[in-house]
């Protein structure tokens, strides 16, 4: 891809609002986690998620077949929770509340929950595709976060 291309399609990508989410898991006793704004519900026969992975990933080198994985989709007033995990070397869970839930980090006062099983791995492009199998879900009536051309914000109805 030629760096206009790369260049247009960021700034088309940009104009896409996006929900923000805390993608967790627990691993060797302790609670791992990153922000992401590229995940999906994928099937509901049977319930599936899809969350997108830099393979730079701390967290994604933390992840097989079967491993826990929370996604906390966060409410419109914790961007400041979505900027403290998407921070390199941040303390993350230092100062943030949660209970480990389903075998995931689950994130206090979030817009919505979904517990789940990590089904496949997919490798695409500089990412990696994360197919998830869900085994529980829960929201909330928070607004939720959402990202759209380098600002958090939330949705609003007409």
């Amino acid at each position: 891809m030629t760096e206009v291309l790369e260049e247009q399609f960021r700034a088309a990508m940009r104009h896409v609002a996006s929900p923000v989410a805390i993608v967790t898991t627990y691993a060797g006793d302790q609670p791992h986690g990153s922000t992401v704004s590229a995940f999906m519900s994928l099937s509901m026969q049977p319930p599936m998620l899809l969350v997108s992975l830099d393979n730079r990933s701390g967290l994604l080198s933390l992840l097989s077949v079967g491993s826990p994985l929370g996604v906390n989709i966060l409410a419109s007033g914790q961007s400041d929770i979505a900027t403290l995990f998407a921070t390199r070397g941040a303390d993350r869970f230092g100062t943030v509340s949660w209970t480990l839930r389903d075998g995931s980090p689950a994130l206090d006062d979030t817009h919505a929950w979904v517990a789940t099983r990590v089904g496949s791995l997919v490798a695409a492009g500089d990412h990696t595709l994360v197919l998830c199998d869900v085994l529980g879900a829960a929201h909330d009536t928070r607004a939720p976060l959402v990202y759209h051309q380098r600002v958090y914000g939330t949705h609003l109805p007409h």
